[in-house]
This record gives structure tokens, sequence and C-alpha cells, in this order.
């Protein structure tokens, strides 16, 4: 793929307010979810559910890319196609993860590192025979005592840069996500300090292993508070120490931003995402949401196939209100609009 190819792709996914379904669970934590509604995690149920989100009438209004998992990425849709070839048949661009699961790092008690870089440049070529236009790895950084560590935030810049640049390499633009955890007790200045840390070290990174800044997509987390932190801050405050952040450190080169949930509602999350739009910033600042834009479809299809047409109209009313955040023209009272 040419170089203008990566940046045509990159600015498409987020193009006109769209944002991204994270649809890339792993089977372990799909499970989980489906555990939540009493349904067997088999091949098919999972097939079933992704089949059911990507052929949700009008989400190529809201969505321009959707992340699939290896499993899903291999599976078709009732009619024989297969589900890459749907989403692109709709012009939603599919993407792929392809790490291998954050994992303790040796001589870095409580840390993570991410692995899968072994064998990646065939796994790209492969995905990308599939169907895949862009792919996703995610760095895990812990806020604790006397953590994150130079040396851990280091280590998973590294395997960032080294991932993307293989990305590039293969005509896929890939999403660099370093996702700083909100599980601590840590303030939301403790979150801006750390973030900032991690992004600074990522794109030194980046620089280094020569990215084409412009042809890949950044999924950071929002500068929040930790859950466990007595004062949480207000949408207006996450926003103001998200965009004060990420102007210092992620360069105007990077077409979009799009922010990982990390656990928050699926309201909450679009709150917090409309207030960022209303400061703004040199980059489209979008969404890629899994748990934001899945659950109430999930719970409103409850295994059962006679729900699916319910399902897919509560999935595609979040991802309209997630769109409207990416304008800054969501409120409150438009969550009232559907009904299950």
């Amino acid at each position: 793929m040419a170089v203008n190819e990566l940046h045509e792709t990159a600015r498409a996914i987020v193009a006109d307010h769209k944002g991204i379904l994270a649809a890339d669970e792993s089977t372990g934590t799909i499970k989980k979810r489906f555990d939540s509604i009493d349904v067997e995690s088999t091949e098919e149920n999972r097939r079933f559910y992704r089949q059911l989100l990507f052929t949700a009438p009008g989400i190529e209004d809201s969505i321009g890319g959707v992340i699939l998992y290896d499993e899903t990425i291999r599976q078709s849709a009732d009619d024989g196609t297969s589900l890459a070839e749907l989403l692109a048949s709709k012009g939603v661009i599919p993407g792929i993860k392809v790490d291998t699961g954050a994992h303790d790092h040796a001589g870095y008690p409580g840390e993570k590192v991410t692995e899968g870089l072994d064998g990646l440049r065939a796994r790209l070529e492969e995905y990308r025979s599939l169907g895949a236009r862009f792919a996703k790895w995610r760095a895990v950084i812990t806020i604790g005592d006397g953590i994150p560590t130079d040396g851990n935030i280091h280590a998973n810049a590294h395997a960032l840069a080294r991932y993307a640049a293989l990305c590039q390499e293969a005509g896929i633009v890939p999403i660099v996500e370093p996702e700083v955890l909100m599980d601590a007790d840590n303030t939301l200045d403790e979150c801006w300090e750390v973030t900032t840390r991690t992004l600074h070290e990522t794109f030194d990174a980046l620089y280094e292993d020569a990215l084409d800044l412009q042809g890949l997509l950044l999924k950071p987390n929002m500068v929040v508070s930790g859950k466990g932190c007595a004062q949480q801050a207000t949408s207006e405050e996450i926003a103001h120490a998200t965009v004060n952040c990420f102007q210092g450190v992620v360069p105007a080169a990077v077409p979009g931003i799009v922010f990982l949930s990390g656990g928050q509602s699926e309201v909450q999350a679009t709150e917090n995402l409309n207030a960022i739009n209303q400061i703004g910033g040199p980059w489209v600042l979008s969404y890629s949401y899994g748990r934001a834009l899945q659950a109430s479809a999930l719970e409103a299809w409850a295994g059962d196939p006679a729900n699916a047409e319910a399902a897919q109209e509560v999935f595609t009313h979040r991802a309209r209100m997630n769109s409207l955040a990416v304008a800054g023209e969501w409120t409150a009272e438009m969550e009232q609009t559907v009904t299950v």
C-alpha cells in the first residue's frame, strides 16, 4: 500500500464523526460477557452475535471501522460472505487485533508488557489477505505504589513502535494503544502525569522507528480519576485535563485519536467524549469502544435470535450517540430517544 493510501485509510476510519467498534474480545473475555447474560460461549453464538452487530441497519453512518478477533475475521455471515467482506460492503473498514496479550513483565513486579511480535510480519500478510486494513496492539500501564516504572513504559513503547512499523510495512494502518488503567485510587493529576509520561515515551519510540504519523491512529485512555479515588472528576475536568495532556505530547500530524472507554459506563463514555470535543484540538477526537458500545445491545439480545432486531436498534442508537459526541452535539436528553 502506498503511503497516501495509509493516510487515506487512517482518515477514512474517523471521517464524518465516525468511530470504531472494538469487537476484538478474546475468547476468554467474550465468555465473561456471555456468562453475564447466561449464554454459552460457542463459536456459533459468537459468530451470530457479531453478525448481529455488523448487520445492524445504519451503523455505517456512525462506525468507520471494526476491530476483529482472529476467530472473527475467519468467520462468515449466514449467506456465506466473510464478516470482513460484509463490513467492507457497507463502507466499514475491517481491522484486526494482533497482540497476544499483556503478560507479567519479568523484573518489574506488578507491571505488564504486551507480547506478540514473534511472527507478526507473516500474520499481518495473512490478515491483509483476509481483508484487514488496520490493526490494533494494546499496551497496559498500571498505576500503583512506585509504578509505573520508566523501564516498563519504555518496554511497552518500544513494542508498540516495532508493531506499528511492521503494520505500515504491510500496508496496514496501526492503532497504537497505550492504556493507562483506571483501576487504582489515583487522582486526576496522577493520571495526567502518568499518561503524559507514557505518551511522551511512545512518540519518542515512534519517531526513532521512523513511523509515518499520518498513517496511524492513537488509542489512549482519557485522563480520569482512578476508580478507587474518593474525588471523582467531572466530565468538564476530564475534558480539560485530557486535551491539555495531549496538546503537550501528541503531534498534530496524527489524524485521529480514538479513545478507549476503559470501564466507563456507556453514557459516561459518551458524555466525556462530548465534553472533550467541546474543547477540541488539531486531531479528530473519536472513539474505539467495546463494552461502552455493546453492553446494552448484549443485554437486549440475551442469546435469543428473536431479540436480534431490538438489540440492533439499541446498538445503532449507542453508536449514533457517540457520533454526536464526536461532533460535540450530544445531550443527555437524546438518550431518551430509544426504548427496549
